[in-house]
């Protein structure tokens, strides 16, 4: 069975929270999706893949919240990981809340790689389809049958999908086919009041694509200038606007792409 960790609170007390499903959400922007929906007193379960001891600690974090928080090991690159990842998630919810239905799915787990078209290789191609398409086409396929009347689910997408940056094409496709299957998911699920929405986050400061947006100080200054606000984002400025989309706030948003980029390449 994969390596998990986590914390069980009072269950009555437990019973009455939603619980939200955050793929990646040991570091970066999925730690902040996780932090902002603790916030909101939404029991969690997230992913990590080789992070564990940054799982660990974001637990200890989401405890400070007065909710139940539990990581399971998923690699994205792997369909089998992602099953192994849902039948951990689901028979956790039935042996700790009596039914394996859950509420919000958050598809987050990725990574970049930098290569432009004349570089990039088959098997590049091929990891960035697994991760960022195939991953989150099949788990979320897998997890409708368990997902609550009026669940929210919530692809992370990029920025890059409207604008062009050299190097991240392989990349940039995938994220383009997950906008459209959102679209898919939010008119084939509309009965069960089920809403699919995008989050595409501009370019953030974390160790995403190795980490340039944060360390490279020329890239940060090219990015300041083509962003209306000003600055290079941050993961914090992500996490809420996902924690809003799974308010009761957000019911009437539904199959929309929401850049969150600061006015990115207006």
């Amino acid at each position: 069975m994969p390596e998990f960790c986590g914390v069980i609170l009072n269950e009555e007390k437990m019973n009455s929270k939603k619980t939200a499903i955050v793929t990646g959400g040991s570091r970066g922007l999925g730690r902040e999706m996780v932090l902002n929906l603790a916030k909101e007193q939404h029991n969690i379960i997230f992913s990590y893949n080789s992070q564990k001891k940054k799982a660990d600690e974001v637990i200890e974090e989401v405890k400070q919240f007065g909710v139940d928080a539990v990581a399971f090991h998923y690699d994205a690159n792997d369909l089998k990981s992602g099953e192994e990842f849902l039948q951990n998630v689901l028979k956790y919810q039935e042996e700790n809340y009596g039914t394996p239905n859950f509420d919000f799915l958050i598809n987050n787990a990725g990574t970049g790689t930098f290569n432009l078209v004349k570089d990039t290789e088959e098997e590049q191609f091929d990891t960035m389809l697994n991760i960022h398409l195939k991953s989150v086409y099949f788990l979320t396929q897998k997890a409708l049958k368990y997902m609550n009347q009026s669940g929210r689910i919530i692809n992370i997408s990029s920025g890059l999908t409207r604008f062009s940056l050299p190097g991240m094409s392989s990349y940039a496709i995938m994220k383009s086919a997950v906008e459209t299957f959102t679209k898919y998911l939010a008119k084939e699920l509309g009965e069960r009041k089920i809403t699919a929405n995008v989050v595409a986050p501009g370019a953030i400061a974390t160790d995403f694509a190795g980490g340039t947006n944060r360390d490279n100080l020329e890239k940060r200054t090219i990015i300041e200038n083509i962003t209306a606000l000003g600055r290079v984002g941050e993961a914090e400025d992500i996490g809420g606007v996902v924690s809003f989309l799974c308010s009761e706030k957000a019911g009437w948003i539904n199959g929309q792409r929401i850049e969150v980029s600061g006015g990115m390449v207006l």
